[in-house]
């Protein structure tokens, strides 16, 4: 593969960093594939309703479409600093690989196909919205409706997951937990119930939580705010409870536990009350799936070892309704969700290849 396209990769991928991409506001990230969609002389472009951006690259037959997707947003807030550094064969900038250089990729994709022969099917490239945070997969959720099971498969790409096959959704549970009390003077009225002092008691309870090893399950809380003032005691305050599981049977069981101790911690003068902020559903496909030998196959070709795995990504929803789904990179790297992240350029001209060479197998396996 010419380093040149590399190259146009990494540069576009820089490109897309740059236009800022909070979860609920990729609409200028949006606009911005749109119109290199267009240039690219796709068809059937347009935005729907969630804000996710479609373009069809024509196949050569009749053979199912293959879906192949990235998402646009991203964990850092819109005044995030988005300056780029390269040192040595990485770049460095909040959001560079998750995820936009698995947006760049698509164009990696349809660069590579332009230049060769088309496949059997359509491809779909898809620019999705809210994968990350509270956006709860809502943009693979509204792409999932739209094809449905009429795809061979769907391909999720992510910007440094190169050499994973994540195959197994990870179930996710998110709750925000609210206290409420009368609050008053912390002198003057020294005795009453604190908002933030409940919910203290009730992380403490919480943490406490036995959880199994096998399936592997975690709890987390990730964000506490609340009260007015140092002098005040606190009348609301409110926390962030991420809950993830292996299996569905534990996550439930988990959740179960967790709204317990919040009905327990209700008292006439102390209202607590859960509300659930994100559901991401678990699912699966068997090892042996051919889609699964078609992405082993890609890799190994490259020189790669798959690594098979269970993550939460965009795959988890047509993971979920029983289609045959994968995430898949484009290159190495670290830092992930820090301002620090960064991406290693050497990979991504395998990462490309792997991708290409998937899609070949799925129309020739599927």
């Amino acid at each position: 593969m010419a380093s040149t396209l590399v190259q146009r990769v990494l540069d576009l991928a820089v490109a897309i960093q740059q236009i800022p991409a909070p979860t609920f506001e990729e609409q200028a990230r949006g606009a911005f594939v749109r119109q290199r969609f267009e240039a690219e002389g796709l068809s059937d472009i347009s935005v729907d309703r969630a804000g996710n951006v479609y373009g069809r690259l024509p196949g050569s037959g009749n053979g199912p479409p293959v879906v192949v997707s990235a998402h646009l947003d991203t964990v850092f807030p819109r005044d995030t600093d988005l300056t780029i550094s390269r040192r040595e064969e990485r770049i460095y900038g909040p959001g560079i690989g998750d995820n936009s250089t698995g947006v760049a990729g698509l164009f990696g994709l349809l660069w590579s196909l332009n230049a060769g022969s088309r496949l059997p099917g359509d491809i779909w490239l898809v620019a999705n919205v809210g994968e990350e945070g509270l956006g709860d997969l809502c943009g693979m959720r509204a792409v999932a409706d739209r094809f449905g099971s009429e795809p061979a498969a769907y391909v999720v790409l992510e910007g440094m997951a190169l050499g994973q096959i994540y195959h197994r959704a990870l179930g996710v549970r998110r709750y925000r937990i609210t206290a409420r009390t009368k609050g008053g003077h912390s002198w003057v009225d020294f005795g009453r119930p604190s908002a933030v002092h409940e919910l203290a008691a009730l992380i403490n309870r919480l943490v406490e939580l036995p959880l199994p090893k096998q399936p592997r399950t975690t709890l987390n809380v990730g964000v506490v705010e609340g009260g007015t003032s140092v002098n005040t005691i606190a009348a609301e305050a409110w926390l962030e409870l991420d809950l993830r599981s292996e299996e569905v049977d534990a996550l439930q069981k988990l959740a179960g536990q967790v709204e317990k101790l919040v009905q327990e911690a209700n008292r006439p003068d102390v209202r607590v009350s859960a509300e659930a902020i994100g559901q991401r559903p678990a699912g699966r496909i068997d090892v042996n799936h051919p889609l699964i030998e078609a992405a082993r196959h890609s890799l190994l070709a490259q020189g790669l070892q798959p690594f098979l795995g269970i993550g939460s990504t965009d795959a988890n929803i047509p993971l979920s309704r029983g289609m045959p789904a994968v995430c898949v990179g484009i290159t190495t790297g670290g830092g992930a969700h820090t301002v620090e992240e960064y991406i290693e350029t050497p990979p991504v001209e395998k990462g490309l290849g792997q991708v290409i060479l998937l899609l070949q197998e799925i129309f020739r396996r599927l």
